[in-house]
């Protein structure tokens, strides 16, 4: 059972006890420390009706006291904005926003953050609405990300199902997750076979970088919806599209020509117009 508490820092575990709408138990540990063991601590999280919702009891124990401190703080985090998606919308993360380091791998965790965040508005009626790629709706480009990031997977050998019953948001999510999974496991030296052609495995992870943040970018165009992306974020993933997206590329139809764009434009709208989106002057 992995879970992606904040870009670069993978969590996993295994269930231990399952009651359904009441209680589910769970070991804990990160996969990049070896203090903190995936069989190392226990995390138990209880349901009980309570006027007008739910009480929502979370205990963790096998912690030291250093570590009760730093999950304790994670925990919080994560409960108030569980009590803010009660409410209504807990909106961006701003843990998730940019990772410290950056790398092509937290920043795809953080652009894939952005991307469910836009997603999470996407509708079934929404599927045919236009999308600034042209001659693709809403629902055609779906369709093209979530074979973009089945491909990746295969390349990685990453044991990933696109069910597209589910919604946007669900099918990217469930569909990214192992994806992740096995980039993180591999790293990036090498290169990765992509049926096509083989390819550095750190022009892999930029690609799926620019799958998960530009994409954003055009589901949010979309749906008339703003999108709110950390400048460093944006500013890093500009240069894995510079490093990545050459005029043989663009020759090969994958990318149009790069777009003007007007002094005053964010970050976010660079990145778009150099993979050659229209943004606005």
């Amino acid at each position: 059972m992995p879970l992606d508490h904040h870009p670069g820092n993978h969590a996993t575990g295994t269930f231990t006890e399952i009651e359904p709408g009441r209680r589910v138990v769970f070991t804990w540990g990160w996969e990049q420390n070896a203090d903190t063991a995936p069989s190392d601590s226990v995390v138990a999280i209880t349901l009980e009706p309570a006027d007008g919702g739910t009480t929502v009891r979370l205990t963790h124990e096998g912690l030291s006291e250093q570590q009760a401190v730093g999950h304790a703080e994670g925990w919080n985090h994560y409960l108030h904005r569980l009590v803010a998606a009660a409410a209504g919308d807990a909106g961006a993360d701003d843990w998730a926003a940019a990772p410290d380091p950056m790398t092509e791998l937290s920043a795809a965790d953080a652009t894939l953050a952005v991307l469910q965040q836009v997603l999470r508005s996407v509708g079934s009626e929404d599927l045919n609405v236009a999308t600034p790629c042209a001659d693709f709706t809403a629902g055609q480009l779906l369709d093209h990300l979530a074979g973009s990031i089945s491909g990746i997977g295969k390349a990685l050998g990453a044991a990933a199902i696109d069910d597209a019953t589910k919604s946007p948001e669900g099918r990217i999510a469930d569909l990214s997750q192992p994806v992740l999974e096995a980039f993180y496991r591999r790293g990036v030296d090498g290169s990765a076979d992509m049926g096509f052609a083989e390819l550095p495995a750190t022009e892999v992870a930029s690609i799926l970088n620019l799958e998960f943040l530009v994409h954003a970018w055009d589901f949010s165009k979309a749906m008339g919806r703003e999108l709110t992306v950390a400048d460093a974020l944006t500013d890093y993933v500009e240069v894995l599209a510079q490093r990545t997206i050459s005029d043989q590329v663009r020759a090969g139809g994958s990318f149009a020509p790069a777009q003007p764009v007007a002094e005053t434009a964010s970050s976010l709208e660079r990145l778009a117009a150099f993979t050659g989106r229209k943004v606005r002057a």
